[in-house]
């Protein structure tokens, strides 16, 4: 027998427990594959098509970094999951190297496994993708809203890389394989499987320390929500810090806490309670032998929860309606006023004709001093359309502020406004006025940076004597109810507005804005999605692998036990247990993280996020479910087998 074909066997041997890191293997190949699809797709030329050269580039930098992150995670999952393997065999090598191997002989053997696994994966996970090639470029022209669509095409440099990348990252697993295998004596490899395991301890400091990294993480991440006034880099530092004491925190709450929990409850009555004796003691054994995989796999599955349902939430309509309630806003300076109304009359028959309902004023905001006033009649009639309360000012001398864009709308909510005394210096007049109230509601986006809502009479006593009024912008919004519906129209109206004989008109649609969000949105779920279905699926084998590890001494440890009268019924329940910990309360975890970082974003938006939140907590859940009741069935079908009860 030649080492290719040992090595075939030992493969085919092993089955079980490679069966999970193959099939990730071939995931990871396939969603590389696909993104490569996309990079190199001759219509796209490099670039994603969208509304924005931003967004192009955006598309190209963001498939480049999706490809890097999975080769790079890969890299890691492979390296783990052969490390592991080979604690695992460490009796076989043993046996190997007592029978007469040379360590260079074993490097070769465990070298040409890797090997036949990682092209068998390579070309599995290429196959698949092409397999589902068409249907991928339709999806994807769907996500980024590509009218025109994608044609199917012959992938061959997608392929060529696909292929050329994960075989350097298989060579240099396998090259990473002979260091690991350098350690150990002869006697240890062979004796590893005899070894007592020592008593799990946990440190009571390190145990509380978790708890108080992560609330104080928790508290840090809401810091940060609340934070509008802070530079970027400043609000930056911040969710790093909190992310990282969560993190950290996590980690100490899997190798300390759940063993000083486990310690507690065998102290105390429930502990002699049936068959807890039992399960309590073997889950104590199993939460800390397994308790770094629980730290990845939480960190990776809350880390992949939240990106997906942050994504979900950006492509949201409500996101581009808070930044601007508006489906059109058309403005035209006061000198072409005759122009610009007829335009806007242009603008109203078109929608009538196509079966839109709408509102519209003209509104003309007069600057002085720094800050763009208008009247309370205008701010009164925008509000009520919108559905905001009226507002009511006692004389000339008080005014009301209101938001200008959405950070300034959320500095208001947290009362930060600036002087409670301003100074309106426009031309011909000048006075002193005192801010009675601030409003939190976006009414007029984008007109004015400063913008302050005035009596109207003091609003007419500064226009009357304003010297530059041909120079005023004149602004007409728009509210349609299906405003989504508009985007052929919008179309229509930016390209007529933009080849008109006025170079000072100007025109925005909140449908078009919505798309280029759409196109963003369908980017970044590409890549946090895409990428965190791997993290998950990585996540799902790191859980099955150690379920299989421990199987053979499972088996040994049952069968001893079921010799002193231990019941079928129940082993089952002790068992079911035991596997329930092993699969969800990595993911309780995760999904507590995830829930407190929806529940921070819910305070930077201001429309319902928890839809997404559930869709992304049910899959989850449910998948996981699902999960554990397969690898259940599997699991107590071959130790039922084994011990022939």
């Amino acid at each position: 027998m030649n080492f290719q074909r040992l090595a075939y066997h030992n493969i085919v041997r092993n089955q079980r427990t490679y069966i999970s890191h193959f099939l990730s293997s071939i995931f990871s190949v396939l969603i590389f594959f696909s993104y490569a699809v996309l990079l190199f797709h001759p219509d796209l030329q490099g670039e994603l098509q969208a509304s924005s050269d931003t967004v192009s580039i955006l598309g190209t930098i963001g498939m480049k970094i999706s490809e890097i992150l999975i080769f790079v995670f890969s890299f890691f999952f492979l390296l783990y999951s052969v490390g592991a393997f080979l604690k695992l065999r460490k009796k076989e090598i043993g046996i190997l190297l007592l029978l007469g191997m040379s360590r260079k002989q074993l490097h070769r053997l465990l070298f040409i496994e890797n090997a036949l696994i990682g092209f068998s994966a390579i070309a599995a996970g290429i196959g698949l993708g092409l397999v589902f090639l068409k249907l991928t470029l339709l999806l994807c022209a769907n996500v980024l809203s590509i009218d025109q669509g994608l044609p199917f095409y012959v992938p061959t440099m997608a392929l060529i890389v696909t292929a050329a990348a994960y075989l350097i990252l298989f060579l240099l697993v396998g090259m990473f394989t002979s260091v690991m295998v350098q350690k150990g004596t002869l006697a240890e490899l062979i004796m590893s499987e005899d070894r007592p395991k020592k008593e799990p301890k946990a440190s009571f400091l390190l145990s509380t320390l978790a708890i108080l990294l992560i609330g104080t993480g928790y508290a840090i991440v809401f810091l940060f929500v609340y934070q509008v006034y802070s530079s970027s880099i400043i609000r930056f530092l911040i969710l790093l810090g909190g992310v990282g004491a969560v993190i950290i925190g996590t980690y100490f709450l899997f190798t300390q806490f759940s063993v000083q929990v486990i310690g507690w409850l065998k102290r105390r009555t429930v502990y002699f309670v049936r068959t807890n004796m039992l399960t309590l003691s073997e889950l104590a054994y199993r939460v800390k032998d397994n308790a770094v995989m629980f730290f990845m796999v939480a960190v990776v599955s809350a880390g992949a929860f939240t990106g997906v349902g942050t994504t979900l939430a950006i492509g949201n309509p409500g996101l581009a309606a808070m930044v601007n309630p508006y489906a059109f806003t058309y403005s035209y300076p006061w000198k072409d006023a005759a122009f610009g109304e007829r335009k806007s009359a242009e603008i109203g028959k078109s929608l009538e004709a196509q079966g839109f309902d709408y509102w519209s004023i003209p509104v003309t905001p007069v600057f002085a001093g720094g800050y763009g006033l208008i009247s309370l009649s205008a701010y009164n009639r925008m509000a009520a359309e919108l559905g905001y309360p009226l507002e009511q000012l006692s004389d000339d001398r008080h005014v009301m502020l209101s938001p200008s864009f959405v950070r300034q709308a959320n500095e208001f909510r947290a009362n930060i406004y600036g002087p409670t005394r301003i100074e309106l210096d426009a031309d011909n007049f000048k006075t002193t006025v005192k801010v009675a109230k601030v409003s939190v509601h976006l009414v007029f986006p984008d007109i004015a940076y400063n913008l302050v809502v005035v009596t109207d009479n003091l609003y007419n006593r500064v226009l009357s004597g304003y010297e530059d009024k041909p120079h005023l912008r004149v602004y007409r919004q728009y509210t349609v109810e299906h405003w989504k519906e508009t985007r052929e129209l919008s179309r229509q109206w930016v390209t007529a507005v933009e080849t008109d004989n006025n170079p000072d008109d100007q025109i925005r649609s909140l449908a078009l804005e919505w798309v280029a969000s759409r196109q963003e949105n369908g980017i970044l779920l590409m890549i946090s999605g895409l990428v965190g279905i791997v993290f998950f699926t990585f996540a799902a084998s790191f859980i099955y692998f150690r379920l299989y590890a421990d199987l053979d001494r499972d088996e040994q440890q049952y069968r001893m036990i079921s010799k002193v009268g231990l019941s079928r019924k129940e082993m089952k329940t002790m068992i079911t247990r035991q596997l329930a910990v092993l699969f969800f309360l990595p993911l309780g975890v995760a999904l507590v993280h995830t829930g407190v970082a929806f529940l921070a974003l819910q305070q930077l938006v201001h429309f319902s996020i928890w839809n997404h939140s559930l869709i992304i907590i049910v899959t989850a859940v449910t998948a996981q479910i699902i999960y554990f009741f397969l690898a259940r069935w599997r699991y107590l079908s071959r130790l039922y087998r084994k011990l022939e009860i």
